[in-house]
């Protein structure tokens, strides 16, 4: 018996190695991977919003994320009411003119502020998530891309804005300061 507490031991030492290397890449990406690039589209009617990239070792998959308010563009009393107006007003079609949605959108709520999203499949193999979130009479949009799957990018882009200085910003933004 006593000759294998050493195997044995070595089975839970790999087994917890095994855990940890799993619980790592299921983690959300922090924070701190993104960093933040020039909005890289040309100019609308709308001000120019904040982009930033977080890259595959970070997120499991490269990703960039847009996000931008537009202040007096959202009904103010149904708020982002279906998927329609999430492609209409989220800024995908700026990252391509192709976009097809994946399947119907889900309810959601960054911020504070309750919304839509919604993943498309972009010409080639570049996956879109549109984003419409509002306060008030005012809408965030929120338009992300990626190589990989949906749930992967979305998975990334929600952890993005859930964080701390993203959510501040927003926040910010919508009420004018």
């Amino acid at each position: 018996m006593m000759r294998l507490w050493p195997v044995i031991a070595a089975m839970f030492l790999a087994l917890g190695g095994l855990s940890e290397v799993a619980g790592y890449e299921m983690a959300p990406p922090r924070a701190a991977a993104w960093r933040e690039i020039a909005w890289p589209f040309p100019r609308d009617g709308w001000p120019a919003g904040r982009a930033f990239r977080c890259g595959t070792v970070e997120c499991g998959a490269e990703v960039e994320v847009y996000l931008r308010p537009k202040l007096g563009f959202c009904n103010c009393d149904s708020g982002v009411a279906d998927d329609d107006e999430v492609d209409r007003v989220a800024d995908v079609d700026m990252i391509s003119p192709r976009f097809v949605p994946l399947r119907a959108g889900d309810v959601v709520d960054v911020a504070d502020m309750h919304g839509r999203i919604r993943a498309y499949r972009l010409d080639g193999s570049r996956t879109a998530i549109g984003i419409a979130v509002s306060h008030r009479c005012d809408l965030m949009a929120v338009a992300a891309q990626g190589r990989g799957d949906a749930a992967r990018v979305q998975r990334a882009t929600l952890a993005f804005l859930g964080s701390q200085e993203i959510r501040n910003w927003m926040t910010a933004a919508l009420e004018g300061r």
